[in-house]
């Protein structure tokens, strides 16, 4: 999702900072085993995605793979679990701890909880989220199958801004690749996410530049025409 009442003008305010610096702290959203996020971790620590760290890991699940893969790299971690607790009232408990970390791009990696309009608020234009897809086909759960179920001849994955509809923001990094005829859900949905590992890796340092504007949906390089 992305600022409730933002939308359009908000987008493109956001896109008119210069800064790259700007943009250099992520935090990480997850509830799972964070296969994207330790790509991107290792992007930084190569030197493929430069100028930007990952300021904190915050996991809804104390049981969540990604958490382990964070202590291990010795990034700062944090656990605050959803279960039991209103969206309004742990939303707020993440906003907190995004904001005392210095936060300033938020990076979905698998984090299984729809934001709420606060949440979004927060971060106005600042949220990004990844889809196993080449959205718009295929929004929601389980977005692999249904290509296959489908069957599409090529899919992909998307990252995008997140705007308060269900996968639905402006593009930012589309990645294709062919349906094989050897294929089945599982070896499909594994290639899709080799390609996740880059296309969150070059989505980043997009928006991380500050150079691109938002017309319409479109995400495009500043001054290009």
């Amino acid at each position: 999702m992305s600022a409730g009442d933002a939308e359009p003008s908000a987008f493109s305010l956001a896109a008119r900072v210069p800064n790259a610096k700007a943009l250099s702290r992520l935090g990480i959203l997850l509830s799972g085993r964070g296969s994207n996020f330790v790509a991107i971790a290792e992007s930084i620590r190569a030197g493929r995605l430069k100028g930007v760290e990952i300021a904190v890991v915050v996991s809804n699940l104390a049981e969540a793979e990604g958490l382990k893969a964070a202590r291990e790299l010795g990034l700062p971690h944090q656990v605050l679990i959803s279960k039991g607790r209103s969206r309004a009232e742990h939303d707020a408990g993440v906003i907190a701890c995004l904001r005392a970390h210095g936060v300033d791009l938020v990076c979905l990696a698998g984090y299984m909880r729809l934001l709420s309009p606060e949440f979004v608020a927060a971060f106005p234009n600042r949220i990004l989220n990844i889809h196993p897809s080449l959205l718009p086909a295929f929004p929601g759960l389980e977005a692999q199958q249904q290509a296959f179920e489908y069957g599409v001849k090529v899919t992909g994955c998307t990252v995008h801004f997140v705007d308060d509809d269900l996968d639905h923001g402006p593009i930012v990094v589309q990645r294709a690749i062919p349906v094989l005829e050897s294929d089945d859900p599982h070896s499909l949905a594994a290639r899709i996410l080799a390609e996740e590992h880059i296309a969150y890796t070059e989505a980043i340092r997009r928006v991380a530049s500050g150079e691109y504007e938002i017309r319409g949906r479109r995400f495009v390089k500043r001054n290009s025409e």
